[in-house]
């Protein structure tokens, strides 16, 4: 008889691993940084089996993990964990993709849209100026501690949705409807300076075109587009570091608020 409640417990034990692990390879799909494309998929799940074994006894201690009895009922709990932890990555992948809108609204001002390239992290075709942007928010996220943020989330999401408790609510999406439209309105916020700046620059050569007919307004108008959104792109970094820090405050504002509609 100890033998087989020693056996249950252990299964019982195991299963509620599972769980975690479960919740925990959701932001291993794409979550800034711990999503990234050019990770190969066994780092990723060797990273995420590690984080759900120093996890594990944190959740243990919060509260006592009940699995479920049948087979069809712990596979809707696994769709359910996994569900919570790709939220919180898509969450965070959602504040960050303002920054490449941003990049792409001033590759095509500047002049660098007909020139793409290949990111590794998402495997899509970007900007010269979106790659930059991009590249330099992950360096600042890491500096900044980012990914420790997330991860807090993750952990702050077994105290706040246990396992086997998500409740479906009706908010959910017109949270993430809302958090989309964002991207749109952090994404103008960012590219505005260059933007204004070569709005005035096409007004001087509009003017100067009117003036002097003789002058070839197109052979003048591209170096002065590429000088002019450079400079400004330089002007604008310490300002845009400072606003970096505003979206990973929106960021983990947002996800918060979405396993909060989650909680039971």
């Amino acid at each position: 008889m100890t033998e087989i409640d020693f056996f249950d417990i252990v299964q019982g034990q195991v299963a509620a691993f599972l769980l975690v692990l479960t919740r925990t390879s959701g932001i291993f799909f794409i979550s800034p940084f711990f999503g990234s494309m050019n990770v190969s998929a066994k780092l990723r799940a060797g990273a995420a089996v590690a984080a759900a074994v120093i996890i594990f006894p944190v959740v243990v201690k919060m509260y006592v993990v009940e699995v479920p009895e049948t087979v069809l009922m712990f596979a809707a709990t696994v769709v359910k964990e996994l569900f919570i932890g790709w939220l919180i990555g898509l969450v965070a992948y959602i504040a960050l993709s303002a920054i490449n809108l941003a990049g792409k609204i001033m590759d095509m001002q500047v002049g660098f849209a007909v020139v793409q390239m290949m990111d590794p992290t998402t495997q899509q075709q970007i900007g010269l100026i979106g790659n930059f942007l991009y590249n330099l928010t992950i360096i600042f996220f890491l500096i900044v501690n980012g990914h420790h943020i997330i991860l807090g989330a993750l952990v702050e999401s077994f105290r706040i949705i246990p396992l086997d408790s998500m409740v479906w609510n009706q908010t959910v999406p017109q949270i993430m409807t809302d958090l989309t439209a964002g991207i749109w309105l952090n994404g103008m916020k960012i590219a505005m300076p260059v933007t204004f700046a070569i709005l005035l620059t096409n007004v001087g050569m509009g003017i100067l075109a009117r003036t002097m007919p003789q002058m070839n307004i197109f052979v003048v108008g591209i170096p002065m587009h590429l000088m002019i959104g450079t400079t400004m792109l330089a002007m604008m970094l310490p300002f845009y570091v400072l606003f970096l820090d505003v979206i990973f405050n929106e960021m983990y504002a947002h996800i918060t608020l979405i396993l909060k509609s989650l909680a039971p």
